[in-house]
């Protein structure tokens, strides 16, 4: 069963010292120079995060490729490196349209990524998809829920988004529980998923 949440309209505000966006940087277009968002950096209290790279393959192996850590996601494990590193490319070649359609973040500590945050943007870019991975090492601190707070922060102030949503298998009650303290309601929990490795 598939449970999906969604954050109501004029939801969502809380301290700013969560979420610093660094400034926009230019960028040339054609003949001249325009304004456009080609980085962001969201800083929180232990974590910054910043896009994706290829050059994160190792760490984001380490979770995307772990089945017991990607146990409730649909879109993972990955099959080997390679589809993770395809996945890293997309998550960039995202980062350099104009403006993206989809925001991958890296979650840092300390340097290290441990996991993943991300803002996927419906076509009318009316209203966007939360998600949130981090690796098992790191569970049971907190840290889903700093990064996915902050990306919440990102979509609502950044994006001027009006309507958030998530989804989670309704056995993942971390998962359900973080969608509550990001103040998401619960819209529809009659849903179904297969998993196309195990057939559930």
């Amino acid at each position: 069963m598939c449970s999906e949440a969604v954050l109501p309209p004029g939801k969502g505000a809380y301290p700013k010292r969560c979420c610093r966006n660094r400034p926009v940087f230019r960028r040339r277009s054609g003949c001249g120079w325009k304004e456009a968002p080609i980085y962001h950096e969201i800083k929180t209290e232990r974590l910054l995060l910043r896009p994706f790279t290829p050059e994160d393959l190792e760490a984001v192996c380490q979770y995307t490729l772990d089945r017991e850590n990607t146990r409730y996601t649909i879109w993972l494990p990955h099959r080997d490196r390679a589809e993770t590193a395809r996945y890293l490319e997309t998550a960039a070649e995202d980062w350099r349209r104009d403006p993206p359609l989809s925001y991958e973040f890296a979650v840092t500590l300390d340097g290290t990524v441990i996991g993943g945050v991300s803002v996927a943007l419906t076509e009318d870019r009316t209203a966007a998809e939360l998600g949130w991975i981090i690796n098992r090492r790191y569970w049971k601190r907190g840290y889903a829920t700093e990064a996915a707070l902050a990306a919440r922060d990102f979509a609502l102030r950044e994006l001027k988004l009006r309507r958030l949503f998530a989804h989670c298998d309704a056995r993942n009650r971390d998962s359900y529980r973080l969608m509550e303290r990001l103040g998401l309601k619960l819209e529809d929990d009659t849903g179904a998923r297969t998993y196309e490795d195990t057939g559930e």
